[in-house]
């Protein structure tokens, strides 16, 4: 491709770049969904809420099914102000409880719904939420009303697979993340700073 062509391409696209930014003229809060079965949901939520603490945004933190294992996400935000609550009772296919697992999600959603009611949280990440449908803990209906009535300029991240449909059109941005190859299926162990 010549200089010359290639400048007036790159010209076309600016100008399609620039019509599309002038048109977006909404401002608020967003919902965020990363679903899929691919690796990445959790990385690409506390990806935002680092650059949300980089921007001295208050960030709240619910993980659902996560456990009392040590986490990099956790240890680098904790300490810089962002809130955790987290349901600390591990995979629900080791606990084999689904009365004890359904207590702590809705003790540990108690929190998010506190969150996601209050102005000075700028972003709400609910980690691995889409679980808590799928296995009934937690009713669609009120997760669906806490993000509707949620304060304007409050922004959420909901992560986890099969991610129910109501939710979906509920959001503003949804990626779906596909699986295309992971280490673990050639038998490489988790690792912390990659893995957790």
């Amino acid at each position: 491709m010549s200089e010359e062509r290639y400048q007036q391409r790159q010209q076309h696209i600016k100008e399609q770049v620039e019509t599309r930014v002038a048109q977006a003229t909404k401002t608020g809060g967003v919902i965020i969904v990363f679903t899929g079965n691919g690796k990445g949901k959790t990385t690409a939520a506390f990806g935002t809420a680092t650059r949300a603490v980089g921007h001295n945004r208050q960030v709240g933190v619910v993980q659902f099914i996560k456990g009392t294992w040590e986490n990099g996400e956790y240890n680098l935000l904790a300490r810089n102000g962002v809130e955790f609550h987290i349901m600390a009772t591990g995979f629900t296919w080791d606990t084999q409880n689904k009365t004890a697992d359904a207590l702590a999600a809705k003790e540990v959603w108690e929190q998010g719904c506190r969150m996601l009611s209050d102005p000075s949280y700028h972003l709400v990440i609910l980690d691995e939420l889409t679980y808590m449908v799928t296995y009934g803990y937690l009713a669609l209906d009120e997760i669906i009303t806490a993000l509707k009535n949620r304060p304007e300029n409050q922004s959420v991240i909901i992560t986890g697979r099969a991610c129910h449909r109501d939710i979906i059109a509920l959001a503003d941005t949804v990626s779906e993340l596909r699986p295309v190859k992971h280490a673990f299926e050639s038998g490489v162990k988790a690792q912390a700073g990659i893995d957790w």
